[in-house]
């Protein structure tokens, strides 16, 4: 079963800057991966992706601000988020995409406020 971690997550002021990361325990290679968020009240929801071959793909919502990478040599995917709103206040987590694992990371909390 895949483990997923999720880290880099803080407090940090709007209009901040933070970088997300996800260590996989398997081979990523090959593996469309995508990152998610969930606010409190909220259903989770899909923030971006990136295939193998680093196309990628955003929500409206973050297009512009935030950019997903990927080390498959590391089994590692980022996420750098720029501009940040308090609207990105959420747990992050990373996951396969379109079809997610059954089993979720822990995710990292992001937390945008003055």
């Amino acid at each position: 079963q895949v483990q997923l971690v999720e880290s880099g997550g803080g407090l940090v002021q709007p209009g901040g800057s933070l970088r997300l990361s996800c260590e996989v325990s398997g081979s990523i290679k090959d593996k469309t991966m995508g990152w998610f968020r969930q606010a409190p009240g909220k259903q989770r929801e899909r923030v971006a992706h990136i295939t193998n071959s680093r196309w990628t793909d955003y929500a409206d919502f973050v297009k512009g601000r935030f950019a997903i990478s990927r080390d498959n040599a590391k089994n590692i995917i980022y996420l750098h988020m720029h501009n940040l709103k308090p609207e990105d206040t959420a747990v992050y987590y990373c996951n396969y995409f379109p079809n997610p694992a059954t089993s979720w990371g822990q995710g990292t909390q992001v937390t945008v406020s003055s």
